[in-house]
């Protein structure tokens, strides 16, 4: 292929029109075109990844989102938090006697006659967010670095760097006891310094088209982008899927889209918040998507990947939770299989692979030091952690689950719309005695369904729809929850404060890179240990006739996760004994606790 004739990073929008210029010029139908590349893509996925330019390309967030220039290539790594469906543009049309193509750009930059000859095309609109729960560590990978071209402020950013300022100095004298300060979520964002951005939604509008539009206040992410895609297959994206979105960004303040400017456009746009300019809600008009993993959020560390090694990062590792943990070394065991696990089957209602966990024997004294040096050891290890410290209060005042906002046409995020992959930690130990009106019985509700079945109840008003999830579900209580059955229930027993000076940076990517590797290798059982794990089933059953098919799922799961633990793919007896051996000392503590 010829050299591209543009700079991708800088001027994506001439690779986009020359590519179309020639498809036009070659003999292509413009009815051909309709909903389809004509090469840009290939022009953009040979910079990106034919030519290494990915790591060029620098990631959208509330840190570069002021020094990023307009109408230039970014990356944006966030979770798909509500589908807008389709929006109808002009995707074509004609100027003279050559036609223009509007592709990857905002309504602006249409035809100005609305005489002018012109094709409707269609594109999908995505309303995402970070990641709920994203750890600072994630944004600090490597190639998270700066674009070259991000240079000296213009008069534009200088501009809007000053009314940022003005705005903020402004929202900063909120005198407490007015609403901003109702919400638990809002404050923490302030308290984060990062909730009252300007671009976020949660300013109200006043120009434009859209000065009446009531807009849904962001509760609990930092930066939202609005991502526009083009040409690729609805079944390609789904809600609550975390994807990495290459794509021009737009995003001037002085830009608007009204009835007066843009009559022929304005047509198409009936909702209030696409309306609204891009100084108000960044877009994004993606060129390039691809799903996340967190594997793909992790980096690799710098040692040979070997069967011996993957042992020794696991000894390390167990050591490091055992210290954690006050030296109790089978709660090591078991919050490590509890990081391993993840549904990878879904038979009936049966999510297959799970395996949540109740540490018992918590009270306040031990959760101010081993609870909080936990949450902080398990956001240092996995990519998206939530706690959620329950009151009755705030089971009676929250809503948890997703809400279906008719007035604004939004979904309203609940704490349990979380990505695949996600950790939730519920402190129970502040909970007391009250009494639960109908929005913490659905609540409550809420949290058994995805602690049970791993799904999550989207209110729609008129209906509720299920949405799969795959959280890990920690809880620390003082006795055994009543409120949420954990498939495994251990009296937490520390014996000493660890006063150890911190963890080597090296281990730690080791760390986060075993637990996401490891979690997704694919597992089997031999033939000749099925049979074997058969005669050991059969035989508890016999000395416990309390046991029941949901104990005997829940030792096969652990046994897939002791051998993945090890860098197995398949059950071997040593891993099976060590799961017996587990469950052993596990019912021994359990019985003496009573």
């Amino acid at each position: 292929m010829v050299g591209l004739p543009y700079d991708c990073l800088a001027n994506p929008l001439g690779a986009v029109r020359s590519t179309f210029d020639k498809a036009v010029s070659s003999g292509s139908n413009l009815a051909a075109l309709d909903g389809k590349d004509w090469g840009a893509a290939e022009v953009f996925r040979q910079f990106l990844f034919d030519d290494g330019g990915l790591s060029q390309v620098p990631l959208l967030n509330s840190s570069t989102m002021k020094w990023v220039q307009p109408n230039t290539l970014v990356r944006f790594r966030g979770m798909i938090q509500d589908m807008l469906g389709n929006e109808f543009y002009v995707g074509a049309y004609k100027d003279g006697d050559k036609w223009r193509t509007s592709k990857f750009a905002d309504a602006a930059h249409g035809p100005s006659d609305a005489s002018s000859d012109m094709r409707i095309w269609e594109r999908r609109l995505l309303y995402c967010t970070h990641v709920p729960g994203q750890n600072s560590w994630v944004e600090c990978l490597p190639d998270a670095i700066r674009n070259p071209y991000i240079g000296a402020i213009s008069p534009v950013r200088e501009k809007r760097q000053r009314e940022d300022e003005a705005t903020m100095s402004d929202i900063n004298m909120v005198e407490p006891g007015h609403a901003i300060e109702d919400s638990p979520n809002s404050k923490k964002m302030r308290e984060d310094g990062v909730a009252l951005e300007p671009f976020h939604l949660q300013k109200v509008v006043t120009d434009g088209s859209a000065s009446n539009s009531s807009i849904p206040p962001v509760e609990r992410n930092s930066f939202s982008c609005l991502v526009k895609i083009y040409d690729s297959p609805e079944s390609d994206l789904k809600l609550n899927d975390v994807f990495e979105f290459v794509g021009i960004f737009t995003f001037d303040p002085d830009l608007t889209v009204s009835r007066d400017d843009n009559e022929v456009m304005d047509d198409f746009c009936e909702d209030a918040l696409l309306c609204l300019p891009p100084s108000k809600v960044p877009r994004l008009h993606c060129v390039v998507h691809r799903k996340l993993g967190a594997s793909d959020l992790v980096s690799s560390p710098q040692l040979e990947l070997t069967i011996p090694a993957i042992k020794e990062i696991r000894e390390a590792l167990i050591g490091h939770l055992t210290a954690v943990l006050g030296y109790d070394r089978l709660a090591a065991e078991y919050i490590l299989l509890h990081l391993l696990s993840k549904v990878h089957a879904r038979v009936d209602e049966v999510a297959v692979g799970k395996l949540s966990l109740n540490l018992t024997c918590f009270n306040k004294e031990s959760m101010s030091v081993f609870g909080n040096n936990l949450k902080l050891a398990v956001g240092s290890l996995m990519p998206f952690t939530e706690c959620l410290p329950l009151t009755v209060d705030y089971l009676n005042s929250v809503t948890l689950a997703p809400k279906k906002d008719y007035n604004t046409n939004r979904l309203v995020s609940g704490l349990l719309q979380l990505a695949e992959g996600s950790h939730l930690t519920v402190d129970e130990t502040p909970l007391q005695s009250g009494t639960l009106n109908s929005t913490g019985l659905e609540n409550v509700q809420a949290l058994k369904s995805m602690m049970e079945s791993q799904k999550v109840h989207y209110d729609f008003t008129y209906y509720k729809m299920e949405m799969p999830a795959d959280v890990q579900i920690l809880i620390l209580s003082e006795g055994k929850s009543n409120i949420l059955p954990a498939d495994l229930v251990l009296p937490f027993r520390p014996t000493s404060v660890d006063s150890s000076s911190g963890v080597d940076g090296e281990m730690l990517k080791a760390w986060r890179w075993y637990l996401a590797t490891m979690k997704s290798l694919p597992h089997s059982i031999e033939p000749h240990l099925q049979k074997a794990i058969e005669d050991d089933l059969v035989a508890a059953r016999q000395a416990d006739r309390s046991l029941g098919r949901e104990d005997f799922s829940r030792w096969l799961t652990m046994g897939r996760l002791m051998s993945v633990s090890f860098g197995a793919t398949c059950l071997s007896m040593e891993h099976w004994q060590m799961v017996k051996e587990l469950e052993r000392l596990r019912k021994e503590r359990l019985q003496g606790n009573l």
